[in-house]
Formats: C-alpha cells, sequence, structure tokens
C-alpha cells in the first residue's frame, strides 16, 4: 500500500472544503484573490516601483492598485513605467483567472438552483392554504371547485403529487385555463415520506386533501392508508387535531382506516358514494342535477349557521323565515343534524340551521311572510309502495353495491335483470350480494352494444335502466361502448312509446357533452360528484354528517314526487305554498322540476333548486316537487 504524503492529506482536506458548495468555492477564490493581490503589493512597495514619474507606492497604495486591477482588468490601460505594468500585468491575469471562475460558479450555483426549484422540492411557507396528496384525475374539478370558493379571495392550495412539478403545472393549465384568484403551488414528493410532507407546511394548513392515486386497483386504498399514517404519525406535527378529508375507493377499508383516527379524518369512500347516488337517481329521475348543484359551488349550496332571530322558534316557522333560503333542519351540539325534522321541534342555544341558499347573505330574515295561497293545497296521503323492476346494463365494481342499495329502497318482490358480455359471467356471479331481501337478480349474457340484443330485452318491463361503464378496458373506450348503448335505448323507447328513466355512468366527465342530445330525463353520474364532496368537506367538515344522512336509505333523503300530489295543477301560486303542502305531509319542499316538452332540452333538467318563497308557478302534469322526507 502507497503511504499516505502530507501533499496526499492536504488534496483531500481540499477536496473536502470544495464538497461544501459554492460558498467554500467562494471563499477560496477569495483566498487566491487576496494572496494574489498581498504578494504583488509586497513586491511593489519593497522594490519601490511606481508609475513613470511618481514616487513609489506605499504599501496601502500598492495592495489598493493592485485589487482594482485584480476585479477590473481595464483599469491597467493607462499605467506607465515597464516595471509597474509588468507588475500590475501579474495582477491582472490573476485577477482574470479569479473573477472568470468566480462567474462561473454563481452562474453554476443560479442554474442548480433553478433546477431545484423547477423540482418542486422547495418548502412552502404559507398559512391557511388547502394541502392536496396524491395525483388523480379528481384534482382538476377539486381545484375548479376550490376557486369558486373562494371567490375574489387569494387562497393558496398547494398539490404534492409523484409527478414532475413543471408537468402537473402544465395539466392543470390546460385542463382549467386559470386559476383565477385561487393560487395554485406544485410540489414533487412521495406522500408517505415524512421528509416530503415538510416541505407542504401541513402543520400551518387549514384543511389537508388526501386523493386515492392513480395506481392498481389493489394499491389505491393502500396508498391513501399509509399517507395517513404518515401525516397523523409524523414526528414534530401540531398538537392540535388536522383536518382530513380522505378518499377511498372500496368500502371494506373503512374499518381499518377508522383505526387511524376517528377524530381527524373525514372519509368520503368512492365505491359506495357513487352506488347510492345511482341507486337513488334511477328511482327519481333528475335527482343527479340536484345532487350536482348541491355539491357544487355553482348555485346553491348547504350552510350551517347559528341564526339568534331563531332562538325560540320551531322549524315549522323557519321554513317561511327566508325570502331565497330553504330552511332543512337543525344541527345541534352534541347530535347527529337532524334534517326535516317535526315541525314543533324547536331551535335551542347552540343550535344552527341546516339551509340550502346561494349565498350566506340569503340567511336574511323575511321582512314580511310570503303569501300562501290555501285554495291551491290539494294534499293528498302517500301512495303505497309497489315492486320495481331494473335493468343494468353493463358491469363494475360498483354494481355490487348498487344492488346492495336498491334493495333497501325497493319494495319486496322487485327484480333486477344484469345484461353483460359473456366473458364476464363468471366475476358477475362470484360478486353479487348474498342476501337480497328486497331484490331478486337474474343475469343475461350478450354484447351490450347489439342492437338485436337490446330489442330481445323487453324494455317495456322495467321502470328505470341503468348504464354501467366496463371497468376492465380503458375508461375512453368504456364511455363510447356506453353511449352507442345510450342510442340505442333511447331509440326504442321512442320506438315503443315506452318512458322509463335512464341513468348512464360516465368515467371522464368530458365525455358528458358529448351525451347530452339524449333527452331531458337521460341522467349520466360520475366520480365527478366524489371530487365535489372531497371540496365541499375540505370547506366545511361538518357537512359529512348531512350527507351521510341524504345518501342513507334509513335516514332522510331527497325524493323528487308529482306536484299533483301537493297542489292543484294548472293553477298560479307562490312557491311558498308549495313548501305549505308539502309541510302538511311531514316533508320539506327544496325546489320543483319542472317537465319539458318533447324534444325540448330544459337547462339543470328542468330542475330548479331553492326559489324564492315568492317566486310564482303554474304547475302542470308532468312537474315535480323536490321534497326531504323518510319515505
Amino acid at each position: 500500500m502507497k503511504k499516505i504524503t502530507w501533499r496526499d492529506r492536504l488534496r483531500y482536506e481540499f477536496d473536502n472544503t470544495l464538497t461544501g458548495g459554492t460558498a467554500a468555492i467562494i471563499g477560496w477564490l477569495a483566498l487566491l484573490s487576496a494572496v494574489v493581490v498581498l504578494v504583488v503589493a509586497l513586491i511593489v512597495w519593497l522594490a519601490r516601483i511606481g508609475p513613470a514619474g511618481e514616487a513609489p507606492m506605499s504599501l496601502g497604495e500598492a495592495t489598493w492598485a493592485s485589487l482594482m486591477r485584480t476585479l477590473d482588468p481595464g483599469t491597467m490601460g493607462g499605467d506607465t513605467g515597464w516595471n509597474f505594468r509588468f507588475a500590475m500585468l501579474a495582477v491582472t491575469l490573476g485577477g482574470i483567472f479569479i473573477i472568470s471562475t468566480f462567474i462561473g460558479v454563481l452562474t453554476n450555483s443560479i442554474d442548480n438552483k433553478l433546477d431545484e426549484l423547477l423540482k418542486g422540492r422547495s418548502r412552502v411557507v404559507e398559512t391557511g392554504h388547502i394541502v392536496i396528496l396524491n395525483w388523480s384525475e379528481h384534482i382538476f374539478t377539486v381545484l375548479h371547485e376550490l376557486k369558486l370558493a373562494a371567490g375574489s379571495k387569494r387562497d393558496c392550495v398547494v398539490i404534492m403529487g409523484d409527478r414532475d412539478k413543471v408537468a402537473m403545472e402544465d395539466a392543470i393549465r390546460e385542463r382549467l385555463g386559470g386559476s383565477g384568484a385561487l393560487r395554485v403551488v406544485c410540489r414533487s414528493g412521495d406522500a408517505i415520506e415524512p421528509t416530503d410532507l415538510d416541505i407542504v407546511s401541513l402543520d400551518t394548513a387549514r384543511a389537508i386533501i388526501v386523493l386515492s392515486p392513480d395506481l392498481a386497483d389493489l394499491d389505491r386504498d393502500a396508498q391513501v392508508i399509509k399517507t395517513l399514517l404518515a401525516i397523523i404519525n409524523s414526528p414534530g406535527r401540531r398538537p392540535e387535531p388536522y383536518h382530513i378529508v380522505a378518499e377511498l375507493r372500496d368500502p371494506r377499508h373503512v374499518a381499518v382506516t377508522r383505526l387511524i383516527s376517528m377524530e381527524e379524518v373525514e372519509l368520503v369512500v368512492a365505491g359506495d358514494l357513487i352506488a347510492r347516488i345511482i341507486a337513488q337517481t334511477s328511482r327519481h329521475a333528475g335527482l343527479s342535477s340536484v345532487y350536482t348543484e348541491l355539491l357544487s359551488y355553482e348555485g346553491s349550496e348547504i350552510y350551517l349557521a347559528e341564526r339568534p332571530e331563531l332562538l325560540g322558534k320551531n322549524y315549522g316557522e323557519a321554513i317561511f323565515a327566508y325570502a331565497h333560503a330553504t330552511a332543512i333542519g337543525i344541527a345541534s351540539p352534541g347530535r347527529p343534524p337532524r334534517l326535516n325534522p317535526p315541525a314543533a321541534t324547536t331551535f335551542a342555544p347552540g343550535d344552527r340551521l341546516i339551509a340550502i341558499a346561494g349565498e350566506a347573505a340569503d340567511l336574511d330574515v323575511n321582512a314580511e311572510p310570503p303569501a300562501i295561497d290555501e285554495a291551491a293545497i290539494d294534499v293528498k296521503p302517500v301512495a303505497p309502495q309497489r315492486p320495481d323492476h331494473t335493468l343494468i346494463i353493463g358491469w363494475n365494481w360498483r354494481v355490487p353495491g348498487i344492488l346492495e342499495q336498491l334493495n333497501n329502497y325497493v319494495a319486496p318482490d322487485s327484480t333486477a335483470t344484469i345484461f353483460a358480455d359473456v366473458e364476464l359471467s363468471a366475476t358477475i356471479e362470484e360478486q353479487l350480494p348474498a342476501a337480497l331481501t328486497n331484490l331478486a337478480v337474474r343475469i343475461q349474457i350478450g354484447n351490450t352494444t347489439d342492437r338485436r340484443l337490446l330489442d330481445a330485452l323487453g324494455i317495456e318491463r322495467y321502470q328505470q335502466v341503468i348504464l354501467m361503464c366496463y371497468d376492465t378496458i380503458p375508461p375512453q373506450r368504456a364511455d363510447a361502448r356506453t353511449m352507442v348503448t345510450l342510442l340505442h335505448l333511447r331509440d326504442i323507447a321512442t320506438k315503443h312509446g315506452h318512458s322509463f328513466s335512464i341513468v348512464s355512468e360516465m368515467l371522464d366527465v368530458r365525455n358528458r357533452r358529448l351525451a347530452e342530445i339524449t333527452r331531458p330525463d337521460d341522467f349520466i353520474v360520475s366520480d365527478q360528484l366524489v371530487s365535489l364532496v372531497l371540496t365541499q368537506l375540505a370547506e366545511v367538515h361538518e357537512l359529512n354528517a348531512i350527507f351521510a344522512e341524504i345518501f342513507d336509505a334509513q335516514g332522510m333523503e331527497i325524493y323528487i314526487k308529482p306536484a299533483a300530489e301537493y297542489v292543484k295543477l294548472g293553477v298560479s301560486m307562490t312557491f311558498a305554498t308549495v313548501v305549505a303542502a308539502a309541510a302538511r305531509r311531514g316533508e320539506t319542499a327544496i325546489g320543483l322540476r319542472r317537465s319539458a316538452s318533447p324534444g325540448e332540452r330544459s337547462a339543470h333538467r328542468g330542475v330548479v333548486l331553492n326559489p324564492r318563497k315568492s317566486d310564482v308557478f303554474t304547475l302542470i302534469a308532468g312537474d315535480r316537487v323536490i321534497v326531504i322526507s323518510d319515505r
């Protein structure tokens, strides 16, 4: 082995100092510059050298002259006397080397810093911001809704994904155009790494949204659970609870996720949520438009507000108290929210009003009570429920959940027929729910886009049809097959003169516009609703209990019922009259669904949500009232 010399040690120590980065290199350049300046200055002073015709320079003057020529080579242009010129040439050459090296070091340092910024690894210094962890298609809808919620406020959203920062910014710019007043900051990182989570400043965030990432089905929920563990168990985290909203795909993973934290996490189970919405919408044409408006920041949404003027008053008075807001329930401390409570329920101290309004300013008390036309009220008893017959065309992992939800809504002796491609038959048999007390399920195999097979299904036997996208093929192909089947079904219904509701699932919300050529009673539901719920809960976490009540078959739900069950048709009346009629059946009216003439395309599928109490309507056959009820 070669013996280590003092030169080796010096070289090793020198190399170690250079690894200290830009500051270390600049330090060495400064030291070298000082050595060159002082050596030349000493030579000039000791040799008593000076410009021609002038006295020799002192040590201080020689040092200053050397320093100036080190920093600016052009300074020696006016030097005279060859001895002095040679001395200044030496220091100038040293200065050229030092300054050029210094510029190169600075340039390289700036380039490295820009590269680091483009990598999205710098720490975010924000307060009161919203953090979105994991990247998925839902992120565009979430950002759109957060932009609407922010309005003119300069809110900030920080996104951390496993993609390149520039790629994320380009995708957001392409899909959303602009973020308005909302500031969007992107960072690249792994959401299960505590050091990466430090980048997005979780401790100063007002809400954290954990999306289900774009991974294989089995890995999505696992990634979300690991992310929640990383957040909640992060060393040095704040003592106050986080406000976390997390998306899960499979209801079977809810129990284990609840073990992580009951206090800090609000869960949105995508499969269960969409199954409930599709099951409800299939039975009430137009319900998807109601849900979309309630869950979006466009139009009317749900507010919780403590209203001192309601203290001591009952719910029956509250439903008429606001001109352009609709009371739907009471939120009391320490108990679940009560939607559509009995009219005699009194507001106690600490109670908050649950209402549908376009904005918080709409929760102003009426100056005078609304006009109610008693002569127009014609309340009929609730009709007994009859067996339903549902046709489900297509198959994906949500269908078993839809069958379970339908079983909770339908009367005994109801049926559901599943028509799906032959290669999926074994999968269908394995995944069907075990115990369906009210619903008998039959499976029919065939090509779901084949017109001959669709004609043979006997569409006239069914009250509602549900179109599901296949999850074994790419999303765009699945949506294309759904749209082809949808067009066939509408043509069959037209030729046979049979009316039934259709709920069509779309995997890509952009394909919804392509399917808008269908009639107003065709409804398209997609994972967009999951994004809307995530955004609502990020802003107000108490809404989760309200949504759970609305989407639960055992609780108060939204129904769309014939107007003839409440009022006389063909008579002009205020919406307050409709509200009074619904109250007499123990229900809360929140809007109307107006019928459209054949071939007419009405806005929002004819849904008028939260109209003014003073608005006048003349309801006709086919018009319906949107109510919150338990039956």
